[in-house]
C-alpha cells in the first residue's frame, strides 16, 4: 500500500504516515500522549491526523487534530469508556472487559447515534460544530470545529466581577438558541456549565462538551462525570428521567454565576437542606424579576421548574414575561398537588356525605318514633346512601414526544393506563424509533372511562440518498445538485496550478454513489483562481491528485505550542 500523506498536528507541514518528527517546526511526536491514547501523528479514516490529548473522561478521550484535505485544526472526541474498556495494544484497537461487550456495543451506538444528530443540526447557532463521525479501531469518533475563544470559567476569573443580567443575557443568548434546537430532535445536552462554554472574540457564547447520558447520570455504567452547582438534581439517580428541563436548571445555574459572582449550592447538598440563596440576596443590583427567574429555574423539583430554555430567556429579559412564568409554574404545582391527593380527597368526600344522609335517615327514624307513625323502609336510606358521589380518577397526559416507543412500550405506568395508536413517517432530526408528535398534546386531562387513545407518530429515521457524481460541476451547480438530493454542501476552496477550471469541484468528502443520510453535511472542493493568494503552505496531492488549501487560516491561540 502508497505511503499517505499527513499534517504535522503543530505546523500543519506535510508529512509521511508513521513520521516520528516534524523537520520543519522540530517536534518530536513519540511519547506526546500517554498510553492507551492514539499516538500523536496517526491517520484516521485517512483524512485527520491525530495531535496531542486535550482531555479524558469517563467517556473518553478528546485529542487535538488536523484536517489533511482543508488543512484546518479540529479537535476529535474518541468513545473509550474507562469503565467498559480493556487495555489497548500496539493496534490501537478498542476491546471491552471480559463480561462488558453488550454494554460497550450498545453505549458506542448511543456515542455515534448522539454526535450523528448534533452534526445534522449544525453548523448552528451557539453550538459548537460536529464535521463528521467516523467508525475505527473497534469504536467511534466524532470530529469537531475548532471554535476558538476561552471557556466561561477562565474569561470571568479574569474579569473580576459580577456581570449585568443585559450583558448576560446578549452573551448567552445564542447558547441559548443552540440549546432549544438540540430539544426540538429530543435531544438533552446535560453538561451545561461554565467549563462547557466557551466565549468568543466578539463575546458571544458557543456550547460544548456533549455526552451521551450514561456519562452525565449517576450510577450509570460509564464513569460519570457531573459539575457540582450546575448539573440539576434529577442527574444524581439513574431512575430519575430527565428532560428539556434538566438543562433549564443548568442554564439557570450558569446565569446565577454570572450576575451573582458565585455558583449555586449543589443540588445534592440542596436536596438534605435547601441553603441556596436567591441572586438578589447575594448582589442587591440584580433586579427584583431576574432573581424570581432564576428561582423558578432553580427549583429541585422539576414539575415546579421553568419547563423549557425560550421560556427561561424571555423570562430573564422581561419582568412581564418572567410574572407569567411564575403564574405558570406554581399552577403547575399546584396541579401535581390535586394530583397526589385527589383520590383521598374524593373519597373522604363522599364518607363525609354517606355520614349526613345516614344522620338524616335517623332523624326521620326519631321523628316517626315520636309522632307514632309508621316506620319508613329501610330501602329508601338504602337508596339515598346509593346518591353519594363516588371517586373519579383524571388522569394528565404525560409529554412522549422525543421518547423512545420502546421506552413507552416497556413502561406500564403507560400501557395500563393509554391505548396507543401509531403511524410512522421519516425524519432528519430524529432517531428512529423516537416519538415525532402526539395527540392528545401534553398535560391534557382525560377521565376515567373516556376515550384513552394516544396517537404517537413515530421517525422511520433520516431517508437515505445516493451520493451523485459533482465533479467538473461550477460551485452554484454542485451546490444545487446537492441540495435537490436533501444533502447540505459545504465549500472549501483549494490551490489550483492550473490544472482545474477555476470555480469548479476538484472532490467530495462522500464518494458518488454512496448512500448517506438524507441532511448529512458533504464536504465540496473547488478550484480557486491561479492568482488567489493562499496564506498557508499548499497541501500535498489529495488522493484524487488536486491540492488544497483553506482561504485562510485558522485562529489557534488556544493551542499549546510548547
Amino acid at each position: 500500500m502508497a505511503e499517505q500523506t499527513i499534517l504535522c498536528p503543530y505546523c500543519r507541514a506535510e508529512l509521511n504516515e508513521g513520521a516520528q518528527s516534524c523537520p520543519h517546526c522540530k517536534r518530536s511526536f513519540a511519547g506526546r500522549n500517554p498510553s492507551g491514547s492514539l499516538p500523536v501523528g496517526t491517520l484516521l479514516a485517512g483524512r485527520y491526523t491525530i495531535g496531542e490529548m486535550i482531555s479524558i473522561d469517563g467517556e473518553g478521550i478528546l485529542y487535538r487534530g488536523v484536517e489533511n484535505k482543508g488543512r484546518f485544526r479540529v479537535t476529535i472526541k474518541e468513545y473509550l469508556p474507562i469503565t467498559l474498556s480493556a487495555e489497548r495494544g500496539s493496534d490501537c484497537q478498542l476491546r471491552p472487559k471480559p463480561g462488558s461487550e453488550v454494554l460497550l456495543k450498545t453505549t458506542r451506538m448511543d456515542f455515534a447515534d448522539l454526535y450523528r444528530s448534533i452534526q445534522r443540526i449544525t453548523p448552528a447557532t451557539g453550538l459548537e460544530a460536529v464535521l463528521d463521525v467516523v467508525e475505527a479501531n473497534n469504536t467511534v469518533y466524532a470530529v469537531l470545529e475548532n471554535p476558538g475563544g476561552i471557556p466561561l470559567d477562565r474569561w470571568l476569573d479574569k474579569q473580576n466581577r459580577t456581570i449585568p443580567p443585559e450583558e448576560a443575557v446578549r452573551m448567552l443568548q445564542p447558547v441559548f438558541n443552540g440549546v432549544a434546537a438540540m430539544h426540538q430532535v429530543g435531544l438533552v445536552h446535560r453538561g451545561i456549565c461554565p467549563e462547557n462554554i466557551r466565549v468568543l472574540d466578539n463575546g458571544r457564547a458557543r456550547l460544548t462538551g456533549y455526552a451521551t447520558i450514561g456519562l452525565r447520570t449517576a450510577g450509570s455504567g460509564l464513569h460519570g462525570q457531573l459539575y457540582e452547582g450546575y448539573s440539576a438534581p434529577e442527574q444524581y439517580s439513574a431512575v430519575e428521567f430527565e428532560g428539556r428541563y434538566t438543562d433549564v436548571y443548568s442554564l439557570s445555574a450558569v446565569f446565577y454565576r454570572m450576575v451573582c459572582g458565585q455558583s449555586p449550592v449543589p443540588a445534592a447538598q440542596r436536596m438534605v437542606t435547601d441553603s441556596n440563596p436567591k441572586a438578589r440576596v447575594v448582589n442587591m443590583a440584580v433586579p427584583p424579576y431576574v432573581s424570581d427567574a432564576l428561582a423558578l429555574g432553580l427549583q429541585l423539583d422539576p414539575v415546579r421548574r421553568i419547563q423549557t430554555v425560550p421560556q427561561l430567556s424571555r423570562a430573564l429579559s422581561s419582568p412581564t414575561a418572567a410574572e407569567e412564568e411564575a403564574r405558570t409554574v406554581h399552577a403547575a404545582g399546584r396541579r401535581k398537588a390535586w394530583e397526589k391527593k385527589g383520590r383521598p380527597s374524593l373519597s373522604l368526600t363522599a364518607i363525609l356525605t354517606s355520614i349526613l344522609i345516614l344522620l338524616a335517615v335517623l332523624t326521620l327514624l326519631t321523628l316517626w318514633s315520636l309522632l307514632g307513625q309508621k316506620q319508613p323502609e329501610p330501602p329508601a336510606a338504602s337508596s339515598e346512601a346509593s346518591s353519594a358521589p363516588s371517586a373519579v380518577t383524571v388522569n394528565y397526559v404525560p409529554n412522549f414526544v422525543g421518547m423512545s416507543y420502546s421506552q413507552i412500550q416497556n413502561n406500564r405506568e403507560y400501557t395500563g393506563i393509554y391505548l396507543f395508536y401509531v403511524t410512522e413517517e421519516y425524519s432528519d432530526s430524529s432517531p428512529a424509533g423516537t416519538v415525532l408528535t402526539q395527540d392528545p398534546a401534553p398535560g391534557t386531562a382525560i377521565t376515567e372511562g373516556e376515550n384513552s387513545t394516544i396517537r404517537l407518530v413515530i421517525s422511520k429515521g433520516p431517508q437515505m440518498v445516493e451520493m451523485p457524481n459533482t465533479i467538473g460541476f461550477t460551485q452554484e451547480g454542485a451546490i444545487r445538485e446537492l441540495e435537490s438530493r436533501g444533502l447540505v454542501p459545504s465549500c472549501f476552496m483549494v490551490v489550483n496550478d492550473g490544472s482545474y477550471a477555476s470555480g469548479c469541484v476538484v472532490s467530495c468528502s462522500v464518494e458518488p454513489g454512496t448512500m448517506v443520510e438524507a441532511g448529512s453535511t458533504v464536504v465540496v472542493y473547488i478550484a480557486a483562481d491561479r492568482d488567489v493568494q493562499i496564506t498557508t503552505t499548499p497541501d500535498t496531492a489529495a488522493p484524487d491528485g488536486s491540492s488544497s488549501a483553506p482561504t485562510e487560516d485558522i485562529d489557534t491561540s488556544d493551542v499549546d505550542t510548547d
